[in-house]
């Protein structure tokens, strides 16, 4: 077992002449190590107490919004395109904080996996996009991340089991991602967990993929039945990057190889999008077909997309 260590330090007489003092500023600053990465060192500034408050202060906050109602769920269109169609959504966290306003996952999820709160919130989340996938039409699935904290759980197959039958939902309408992160962790548990949900029909999908050290190695650990290839190989197609067309090609080439079906993530532009479509991809999302939307509005896109005038840029442009 590898044990690893954060120090904070604070220095006298320049942050302080009384032990409680030094130990509250090296206290304060080892929180800032950890906030950073772990695995580090950071001394005292000044200004880290001021920070460390407002930083508590939304930990308290992120607490409270699951009680008070303060979560919502924003929806990506997920687009075949064999058939150009409407072939699913991918649900977002929103919090709506009554000071801060709307505020992004890129704030949440960091915060919620520190503090341990990311499990609750990630319930909420599987429970609340299943009971909303339940009122579309049938053909149309729902993507939900799962954090590697979540994989920590020993309850996290009856949880989406359970959020399952509550809602009506058909298991093969939910696809569970997941990153390279979770499989790093107790891989043999994980994957046995993984195994459980894909037996229950569940669809998982690699997250984020060729991001990582090990994408291949897991590709052989596991049968998944997606890989999303991540956006930053998609913007490298924007400068017209051989590497970026190759390396797209060659996950495509992968997927279709091992029968996994592929979703480039971030497609903004349609050069983007005919060169993906031109190296066989699978499945697209990104703002190109459609900003992440709350749930109200998915039954317009819904209607327009059943009717036929879901074009590529024309729900995104009337957002």
């Amino acid at each position: 077992m590898m044990v690893g260590a954060s120090i904070g330090i604070a220095l006298s007489p320049h942050d302080g002449t009384e032990a409680e003092q030094l130990l509250k500023n090296a206290d304060i600053a080892l929180y800032r190590a950890k906030s950073e990465g772990r695995g580090t060192y950071r001394f005292f500034e000044k200004g880290m107490d001021v920070r460390m408050q407002a930083r508590r202060t939304l930990e308290m906050d992120l607490r409270n919004a699951l009680v008070e109602g303060e979560f919502e769920l924003y929806y990506q269109a997920i687009h075949d395109l064999g058939s150009n169609a409407l072939s699913g959504f991918e649900a977002l966290l929103r919090w709506n904080h009554p000071q801060r306003g709307m505020v992004t996952p890129a704030e949440i999820i960091p915060l919620a996996e520190e503090t341990g709160f990311i499990v609750p919130v990630g319930e909420w989340v599987l429970r609340e996009a299943c009971v909303e996938a339940a009122k579309w039409p049938a053909h149309l699935k729902i993507a939900v991340n799962l954090s590697p904290n979540q994989f920590k759980s020993r309850n996290l197959v009856q949880t989406v089991v359970n959020a399952i039958v509550a809602s009506g939902l058909s298991p093969g309408r939910l696809e569970l991602e997941i990153t390279e992160t979770v499989l790093l962790q107790d891989s043999a548990a994980t994957l046995e967990t993984l195994r459980k949900l894909q037996n229950f029909g569940i669809r998982i999908a690699l997250d984020d993929f060729g991001t990582g050290y090990s994408s291949l190695s897991y590709l052989r650990s596991f049968p998944f039945d997606k890989i999303k290839i991540d956006r930053s190989f998609i913007n490298g197609l924007s400068d017209g990057s051989t590497e970026a067309v190759a390396i797209v090609r060659a996950m495509t080439q992968m997927g279709l190889s091992l029968g996994m079906s592929t979703t480039a993530e971030g497609v903004e532009t349609a050069a983007q999008l005919d060169i993906i479509r031109a190296e066989g991809c699978t499945e697209v999302q990104g703002y190109l077909y459609s900003l992440p939307k709350p749930a109200h509005e998915i039954a317009k896109m819904i209607a327009a997309a059943e009717a036929g005038t879901d074009a590529p840029g024309a729900v995104a442009s009337a957002a």
